[in-house]
């Protein structure tokens, strides 16, 4: 059996959990998520927990009973609590400010680049180069976070780039300069 699949998933209180015939959605205080999954899982709702089990022992069987657990568990932390990525810019002169509905990043090329944020997220950035992206997504909050640190990855040399906060670069030592 699965370990992740087999722990119930709590729902706290305020949140509503609907269980479609192929569809489950999670409504919370911070918003409402819904999730599509295959007929290989069956979802039963018990008072305050959600417990998945799967029809058929195969390894597909297995692989969805674990992921859907986990996808469920996401969208009820999301609706309730949210999800929130940050990422620091390093470099003389690099800085990262919010104009609207735009990301705009200045990151040592010639030109300024512009991210659109997307409707369901919030981004902030501060003074000191400290990038914020909330959301109750995962998946998007992730995929965002990752699509803005890709603009100028962090290098090992002089640690200029974009990385996450808890992300710790491995810095590497230059030529030495001696014939």
């Amino acid at each position: 059996m699965s370990r992740i699949g087999k722990i119930p998933v709590k729902i706290p209180q305020g949140v509503k959990v609907q269980i479609g015939a192929d569809s489950i959605t999670v409504e919370g205080p911070k918003g409402k998520l819904s999730q599509t999954y295959k007929p290989v899982v069956t979802f039963e709702q018990k008072g305050d927990v959600v417990v998945v089990q799967r029809k058929e022992d195969t390894k597909q069987g297995k692989a969805y009973h674990g992921l859907y657990r986990n996808l469920l568990n996401n969208m009820v932390i999301g609706v309730s609590a949210g999800f929130s990525k940050s990422l620091v810019v390093n470099g003389v002169g690099y800085r990262a400010e919010v104009k609207g509905n735009l990301l705009a990043l200045n990151l040592g090329y010639s030109t300024d680049f512009y991210v659109m944020i997307p409707k369901d997220l919030q981004v902030t950035a501060d003074a000191n180069g400290k990038i914020t992206i909330t959301g109750i997504d995962k998946q998007k909050v992730g995929e965002f976070a990752a699509q803005v640190r890709k603009l100028r990855l962090p290098e090992p040399y002089k640690g200029k780039g974009i990385r996450y906060e808890d992300e710790v670069i491995r810095r590497k030592v230059g030529k030495s300069g001696v014939k």
